[in-house]
């Protein structure tokens, strides 16, 4: 199982790859606000567990493993951004309270609040009676 650092990783890996075309040592260590260094020595350990290949100077590329893996937590993350919205969390904590929660659960959980999500979107009347409540809390 790849730890929350091989995660963040390898999720900004994917997203570089897919806006870019590209994912270079020095923009994922921007991306994730460490050093170059560390991100040499994780690129390094990720190529080693088979999620990319990294040849020095030449740059890397995601192996299927390792793009089935970036895709299914760039979709947690957006999942976790949408069910947040949804329950009216302020726009300015969003970011902030996926990082914090994304890698402490479980991809079952995850599923549940994919569905739960998904029946939200389909009960307008559930969503007016919580949007009520939060109303009704701030004043």
């Amino acid at each position: 199982m790849p730890t929350p650092s091989m995660e963040d990783h390898i999720e900004q890996i994917y997203l570089l790859i897919e806006n870019k075309g590209y994912a270079r040592v020095s923009d994922i260590a921007e991306a994730l606000s460490v050093l170059p260094s560390s991100v040499t020595k994780m690129v390094q350990k990720l190529d080693k567990d088979g999620y990319l290949v990294y040849e020095k100077y030449r740059g890397l590329t995601l192996t299927p493993k390792g793009v089935k893996l970036g895709k299914r937590l760039v979709q947690r993350h957006e999942l976790l951004e949408q069910f947040l919205r949804l329950i009216g969390v302020e726009e300015d904590r969003i970011y902030q309270d996926v990082e914090g929660i994304e890698h402490h659960l479980s991809w079952n959980s995850i599923d549940r609040i994919a569905d739960l999500v998904q029946l939200m979107e389909e009960q307008p009347d559930f969503m007016q009676k919580l949007e009520k409540m939060k109303t009704q809390q701030n004043v």
